[in-house]
């Protein structure tokens, strides 16, 4: 027997009305937080980046390919991985259908990774994704934008992650993995290396702008996945140590 609450039809249109009010003000809450957003003032990037993409060496400018504005999602898939994090496969699952649509709203999109192009075709292929990604191997753009930190700033140094300030973890061996780390065919140590973001960016007069990012929890929103499952009666069910959700092509058959 259900140990939930059970209503009336009629008390339930009641409670259901005043979520409502809270869901409108939460609408209105991230209508007003879009502006602030994109308020935000410009930081000119001075650095040269060099990316591997299907059209051979890249810019960051080239990659914008004739639109004004471009957002890259930080794709944790380093270059001793042997399959991207699930995380941000299931992340790129809920993004693969809208790349198109930004396209032609004159926002590029990218998946920028550290791993090597031909690493990320394969799994790219695999996966049956069709938006651009881009190999920022031998490049220091991940480390320029906090997706991405060296073995030194991780075990002696510390680095910036989320706007603030995280402690080295030491110089211990890597030890048993993770359900995440083991997914991704790596250990802890190297799969930590890598770190999961967004960041915006505008072309103007020649010039490229870094107009926002945004880590963790910030990514919430755009993890389509999870907006379903937090309309779902048990929400997203996050439980046990291990994975809570795997790639799409490692479910049994429905």
């Amino acid at each position: 027997m259900t140990t939930h609450a059970i209503a009336s039809r009629e008390e339930w249109l009641g409670r259901r009305l005043e979520l409502l009010k809270a869901e409108k003000a939460l609408t209105h809450q991230s209508d007003a937080l879009a502006k602030q957003r994109q308020a935000l003032p410009w930081v000119r990037v001075a650095n040269d980046y060099c990316f591997d993409t299907d059209k051979g060496q890249a810019s960051l400018a080239d990659l914008f390919r004739g639109r004004s504005q471009m957002i890259v999602y930080h794709f944790m898939f380093g270059p001793d991985f042997k399959a991207g994090c699930p995380s941000c496969s299931a992340i790129a699952d809920g993004f693969d259908g809208v790349w198109q649509h930004l396209a032609h709203h004159d926002v590029m999109f990218w998946a920028i990774s550290r791993a090597p192009l031909e690493k990320l075709d394969a799994y790219k292929a695999r996966m049956g994704w069709s938006f651009p990604w881009a190999s920022s191997f031998g490049s220091d753009f991940n480390y320029d934008f906090a997706a991405g930190i060296t073995e030194q700033q991780q075990s002696d140094e510390g680095y910036e992650y989320n706007f603030q300030a995280q402690p080295p973890s030491g110089s211990a061996a890597p030890g048993e993995s993770n359900p995440w780390a083991r997914a991704a065919g790596t250990d802890n140590r190297t799969f930590m290396r890598e770190l999961p973001g967004m960041s915006s960016f505008v072309l103007e007069d020649g010039e490229v702008y870094h107009t926002y990012s945004a880590y963790a929890r910030g990514l919430d929103g755009l993890w389509g996945m999870y907006q379903w499952l937090d309309r779902a009666p048990l929400g997203r069910n996050e439980e046990g140590a291990g994975l809570w959700w795997k790639r799409r092509d490692e479910y049994g058959a429905l």
